[in-house]
């Protein structure tokens, strides 16, 4: 489990939600994958087992994650679910992108452009090759 810097805005077990969903739309967590226990997770993050217990009371209703009685917690096994995620993720986060530039004269094109080249140059970075 990676480290969570956490804010003091946000409830903490919001927080691990986030953390979290970042890890699955980001394929950290595969399908089916299982988890660390509610009391392991609480250890490594510094924080209040009850914490990590609402986070994934939270993520089971939402079906990210399930849990059998007396067996780890697991990722869904729903790629379905995950894809869904995902694309509520790049909404969200394009939302927020159009927001933070509505202020800006700029064109839809000039926009495209240079989205078209951030992903190349991400692309380039982590390795792979991106198709124009």
């Amino acid at each position: 489990m990676t480290q969570v810097n956490f804010n003091s805005r946000d409830p903490i077990y919001l927080q691990v939600i986030d953390h979290f969903r970042e890890r699955l739309v980001g394929d950290e967590l595969v399908l089916g994958a299982e988890l660390p226990s509610r009391r392991q997770i609480a250890r490594q993050l510094g924080i209040n087992p009850n914490t990590v217990q609402r986070a994934f009371s939270e993520m089971e209703e939402q079906k990210w994650i399930y849990t059998e009685p007396n067996r780890p917690s697991r990722v869904t096994e729903n790629p379905a679910t995950i894809q869904k995620l995902k694309k509520e993720f790049v909404e969200e986060a394009v939302k927020e992108f159009v927001a933070s530039i509505q202020t800006i004269d700029i064109t839809y094109e000039e926009v495209s452009e240079l989205i078209a080249n951030e992903i190349k140059k991400q692309s380039t970075k982590n390795g792979g090759t991106q198709d124009d």
